[in-house]
C-alpha cells in the first residue's frame, strides 16, 4: 500500500467523470475495448505489488503502477464456481450445475452474449471448463464467442505440446509447440482483426497459469523441454507475467491501449501444491511440490479449496491510460458476480431484464462516478459452507464470525458481544442473499 495512493471519490472528479460519460455517449464515441485476464490458482501472495517476494511480476505490476489495484477482491475457493458467477453474475448455489457444465438456459445471457449483443466482437483463449467441449463443440459460441481457442479440460496437455479446441474443431500440428504462447497469439490475431472491421472487441483471456497439470489422463502430458518434470509454481508464475506481457505488448503495437480497458484477476487462491513429476510402473505416482509464497515479510501457504483468505483473497487490477489514476488503490468490495454488470456498463450494454443479478457494477470505483453499492462480498464452497464480509468482519453461513484484521487466519470466532452492529448487517446479507434456502 506504501507506493499506492487510496483512491478518493472527489465530487468534482465525480461531475467531470459522469459528464465527459454523458458526452460521450450522446457523441457516439467508439466504445472501449476490454481485456479481462483472469490468472488460474493465483492469490494475491505470489504478485509484487500484492507485496510478493519470491517471483517477478513485473508487467502485472506495471498494470498496477499506471492503474488501480484494488485490496478487497474475493473469488470463489476454486475454479469452476468462479467461472460459473464470472459467466452468469449470479452465485453459483443458484444452479444445479455439477462440476465443469454450465446451466443451459444461462447461455444465451452469459457475459460473452451480452457483450455479442452490445456490438463487441468476442473471444476467449485459455481455459473454458464450462463442459468436456469434445461432447459439445459449439458452446462457447452458443455462449456469445464469436473465436475461441481453449485447451482440451481433462482429455489432454494446456502446457507443451497441448490439446487445443479452435472454433469447433481440435488443431493440428501442436507437437513442440507451447500452449501459453499459442493462446496470447490467437487473442493477438483476434484484437488485430476486430481493429481491422472496425469493432471494439471483448477478449477474455482465462490463463492456464499457473494451474499444474491435470491427472486424470490414461497418459502423461509431456514434461517441460530439457527438463525431467513439468514447470514448478515459481516457473508458472514468471510465464503468467511474460503472457500478460505479450498481450499488452500487442495493444502497445496496435495503438489501442488509450482505448482498452484491462482488467487483471484470479479465480481463486494460490495452490498449496503442485504436481513435479509422475513415477512408479503405472507413471500414477506424482512428487509434488508445496507451494509457500513470501509475502511482506512472511510465508504464506496456498490456501485453494478452503474459505480463508488463502483461499479467496484474489487480486484485482484495473488499468486504463488517461481514464483511471495511476498509483491509485481502491477498497470497495469486489465479489465474482460483479464481473458481468462491469463490463456491460462499460460496453453499454443492456442486461436481461427478467434476471435478478447478484452482481453490482464496481465501474464507479475506478472511474469516480460514484460510490460504492457494494457491502457485503459472498463466496461459497461445494462443501456446504459460505461466507459474506466486509473489509474487516466474516460472518459464515454457520455463524462463526471472525475479525479479519486481527485474526487472517481464523483462529478464534469473535464472541456474540463484538461488533453486533456489523454482525447484524451481515446476517441480513446472508438471509437476504437466500444461501442453503
Amino acid at each position: 500500500m506504501s507506493k499506492f495512493r487510496i483512491h478518493r471519490h472527489i465530487h468534482r472528479l465525480c461531475i467531470a467523470t459522469l459528464l465527459l460519460g454523458s458526452i460521450a455517449a450522446s457523441r457516439g464515441v467508439p466504445k472501449p475495448n476490454i481485456v479481462l485476464i483472469l490468472a488460474d490458482d493465483v492469490g494475491c501472495e505470489p504478485i509484487g505489488c500484492y507485496g510478493g517476494e519470491s517471483f517477478a511480476t513485473p508487467n502485472i505490476d506495471a498494470l498496477a503502477k499506471n492503474g488501480m489495484k484494488f485490496e478487497h477482491c474475493y473469488s470463489m475457493p476454486v475454479c469452476h464456481p468462479s467461472r460459473i458467477a464470472l459467466m452468469t453474475g449470479r452465485y453459483p448455489f443458484r444452479f444445479k450445475a455439477g462440476w465443469g457444465s454450465f446451466p443451459k438456459k444461462e447461455e444465451k445471457r452469459s457475459i460473452g452474449q451480452v457483450m455479442k449483443e452490445a456490438g463487441y466482437a468476442t473471444a476467449v483463449a485459455g481455459k473454458w471448463q464450462m463442459t468436456l467441449l469434445k461432447k459439445d463443440l459449439e458452446q462457447p459460441y452458443r455462449m456469445g464467442f464469436d473465436q475461441w481457442s481453449v485447451f482440451g479440460w481433462h482429455e489432454g496437455a494446456r502446457f507443451h505440446s497441448p490439446m487445443i479446441y479452435q472454433n469447433g474443431k481440435v488443431r493440428e500440428g501442436l507437437e513442440g509447440e507451447y500452449g501459453p504462447d499459442l493462446y496470447v497469439k490467437f487473442l493477438s490475431d483476434f484484437m488485430e482483426s476486430s481493429q481491422k472491421e472496425g469493432k471494439p472487441f471483448f477478449a477474455y483471456y482465462s490463463m492456464a497459469l499457473a494451474h499444474d497439470v491435470t491427472d486424470d489422463l490414461k497418459w502423461q502430458v509431456p514434461y517441460a523441454p530439457g527438463k525431467d518434470r513439468w514447470m514448478n509454481y515459481g516457473e508458472m508464475i514468471t510465464s503468467m507475467d511474460e503472457m500478460v506481457g505479450k498481450l499488452l505488448a500487442t495493444l502497445d503495437r496496435l495503438k489501442l491501449r488509450e482505448n482498452t480497458l484491462v482488467f487483471f484477476t484470479g479465480d481463486n487462491g494460490t495452490a498449496a501444491r503442485s504436481k513435479l513429476r509422475h513415477f512408479g510402473k503405472s507413471g500414477k505416482k506424482y512428487e509434488y511440490e508445496k507451494v509457500v509464497v513470501r509475502q511482506n515479510g512472511r510465508n504464506v501457504a496456498g490456501g485453494k479449496g478452503l474459505l480463508n483468505d488463502r483461499g479467496t483473497h484474489v487480486p484485482l487490477i484495473v488499468n486504463w491510460p488517461g481514464k483511471i489514476p495511476p498509483e491509485t488503490a481502491c477498497m470497495d468490495l469486489v465479489d465474482f458476480s460483479d464481473w458481468l454488470p462491469t463490463v456491460a456498463e462499460i460496453g453499454r450494454a443492456e442486461l436481461p431484464k427478467e434476471v435478478k443479478f447478484d452482481g453490482k457494477s464496481f465501474v464507479g470505483s475506478f472511474l469516480g462516478k460514484k460510490e460504492s453499492t457494494r457491502t457485503f462480498a459472498f463466496s461459497e464452497s461445494k462443501g456446504g459452507q459460505a461466507f459474506v464480509r466486509d473489509q474487516r468482519y466474516k460472518l459464515y453461513s454457520n455463524g462463526k464470525f471472525y475479525d479479519i484484521s486481527s485474526d487472517r487466519e481464523e483462529r478464534k470466532p469473535l464472541a456474540k458481544r463484538k461488533a453486533t452492529e456489523t454482525r447484524k448487517r451481515l446476517e441480513t446479507a446472508i438471509l437476504e442473499i437466500g444461501y442453503g434456502k
